[in-house]
């Protein structure tokens, strides 16, 4: 059933699409079709098309990830938001310490990404890597377009598309409703967790980025277990996102010298220091979460 809500949406989603672009365009519903396929090809050959795709992005998400989702848990298994939660944000201890763990996160992740980027597949499959390759290469060029800033509004723009819409609508479908339910049939909150976080790589469809983006996806898998409400993985997954955008804007205006796009090895004793200091903080993060709701329990 949610498979399902999800495909409707996402068809759903794709014609509003064409119908937004068929009328702010005044063409046809087919002329529009192919306007956005040239779009997403040539995005620099159309004014005002940074814009546009920013639009697009946001309809397609909402339909396809969040709207999808909230139907689903209300109109099929009947429940509400405040059912994300075992817990209260209030009751949750180490929040203020999210933002730190996903940014220290970051250095470690990025050696994943790299190891990742370097696998092949066997010789008689390489057909099939060099699709993936070409793939991932075209829908590079779109990123780099679309996290390109001249201005502040577009930073804003970004963030809002980027940051905040993926992070509620992603962690809804994939952490609240995925990952409960997963758990709840493997009768393994791990086991739920990590069937999550493969899903939710997958979904994204860059195969040179699965096992970085599973990491990620663990990684908010974890964060809600211990805490037991939902907006705890939706603030990582938007300071994940919100932060890469804001180091590149920042890096584009010469504000920092580091660039955060930039496929460059990290020193292994950088990728080191960021595991342990990952670890270290959610071990502290679990530890305390979990004095908390002994606490909470004997009261």
């Amino acid at each position: 059933m949610l498979v399902g809500f999800v495909l409707i949406g996402g068809v759903i989603s794709t014609l509003l699409l064409f119908g937004i672009m068929a009328i702010s365009k005044g063409m046809g519903f087919a002329e529009a079709q192919r306007y956005l396929t040239q779009l997403a090809v040539n995005p620099s050959a159309s004014p005002g098309s940074w814009y546009e795709l920013m639009t697009l992005q946001a309809v397609n998400h909402l339909g396809t990830f969040f709207l999808p989702a909230l139907a689903y848990w209300y109109f099929i298994e009947r429940r509400t938001w405040d059912q994300f939660n075992v817990r209260s944000v209030s009751t949750v201890a180490g929040v203020g310490l999210i933002g730190l763990i996903v940014i220290a996160f970051m250095p470690f992740d990025s050696f994943i990404i790299d190891w990742n980027r370097n696998l092949h597949l066997p010789e008689t499959l390489a057909p099939i890597e060099q699709w993936i390759r070409n793939k991932e290469k075209g829908l590079e060029g779109l990123t780099k377009y679309l996290t390109t800033f001249n201005t502040t509004g577009q930073l804003l723009v970004a963030i809002l598309v980027i940051a905040v819409i993926p992070a509620i609508g992603e962690e809804t479908l994939f952490r609240g409703i995925l990952q409960r339910n997963l758990a709840v049939w493997t009768r393994n909150p791990h086991v739920g967790i990590w069937l999550a976080a493969a899903l939710f790589s997958a979904i994204h469809v860059q195969f040179l980025g699965f096992f970085p983006r599973m990491l990620l996806g663990a990684l908010f898998g974890y964060l809600y277990l211990w805490s037991g409400n939902l907006w705890v993985p939706i603030l990582a997954h938007f300071v994940n996102n919100g932060f890469t955008v804001l180091m590149v804007y920042m890096h584009q205006k010469k504000l920092v010298s580091v660039d955060i796009e930039s496929t460059e090895s990290i020193p292994l004793a950088g990728v080191f220091v960021s595991g342990l200091i990952t670890l270290g903080l959610l071990i502290y993060f679990q530890k305390s979460n979990q004095e908390r709701a002994l606490t909470s329990d004997e009261r």
